[in-house]
């Protein structure tokens, strides 16, 4: 973890000095410049000082780089093709174990011949257009405004049955990273 890294950058945005730190928590000068500089680890108590000293919640001080808020601007979204009826995929924002998905299905169009099956969780919400969704005995008609969801590890499929292009918004959940592909 770089702590040490955090803390400084975290003050410099913030325009606050070491020593304005030193002042509120009555650390000395010396051990926050080794602090900044990962040269020594400070206890939680001291931490949870630091941490009030410039305003942030302890929690986000211990946060790994990869744990932290990630922004994908419209612009910049990855798309991608899937299956044979090549549906376009907005790859919108994910966690570890989360990912959610914009997906567009041409009339007719759907997520393969037959229903499939994979680790996770989906919630889905139709955004335009109408869609038949079935999982095994289930099975329904949705529209603008409707939502679903299911354990994905159910044979599951998706159509267009409308005349307009539908677009969907999908958001998945698997316990391992990377299981949570789909579309």
């Amino acid at each position: 973890m770089d702590i040490g890294s955090n803390i400084r950058a975290i003050r410099k945005r913030k325009n606050i000095t070491i020593a304005q730190i030193c002042e509120i928590t009555g650390l000395s000068q010396g051990f926050m410049s080794q602090v900044e500089t990962n040269k020594t680890s400070p206890s939680i108590s001291t931490l949870e000082s630091i941490a009030k000293a410039i305003e942030v919640p302890l929690a986000y001080l211990l946060l790994k780089e990869d744990e932290r808020m990630r922004v994908v601007r419209k612009n910049e979204r990855m798309i991608t093709t899937s299956g044979s009826d090549k549906l376009k995929v907005e790859h919108l924002s994910s966690t570890k174990k989360v990912r959610m998905r914009i997906v567009e299905f041409p009339s007719g169009a759907s997520t393969g011949d037959l229903p499939y099956a994979h680790e996770g969780e989906e919630v889905h919400i139709v955004i335009k257009g109408k869609i038949y969704a079935e999982q095994g005995e289930d099975s329904g008609e949705f529209e603008e405004g409707d939502s679903f969801s299911w354990n994905a590890c159910t044979p599951h499929i998706v159509r267009n049955i409308g005349e307009d292009t539908a677009v969907v918004l999908i958001c998945v959940y698997a316990e391992k990273e990377g299981e949570q592909d789909f579309y």
